[in-house]
């Protein structure tokens, strides 16, 4: 199974929630779906054979670096 990343898309605006979307992107950032939660993504990326990690931090960039990523 190939390793997605899940990262939660901001939203500045202060009358709209603080997380807008959910984007799975591969290891060369190239997006791969856009979800309203972090459920639908964690699923959709599952179902398509994909093995999903989330951000240890808040807008963690860093693929290459294994600690600041956990598995969904």
């Amino acid at each position: 199974m190939a390793n997605v990343y899940l990262e939660a898309r901001y939203n500045i605006r202060r009358d709209k929630p603080p997380v807008q979307r959910y984007v799975v992107k591969d290891p060369t950032d190239q997006v791969l779906g856009i979800f309203r939660n972090q459920k639908e993504a964690i699923d959709w990326a599952r179902a398509m054979g994909h093995s999903p990690l989330l951000p240890r931090f808040l807008q963690v960039k860093d693929k290459s670096n294994p600690d600041h990523w956990q598995p969904a």
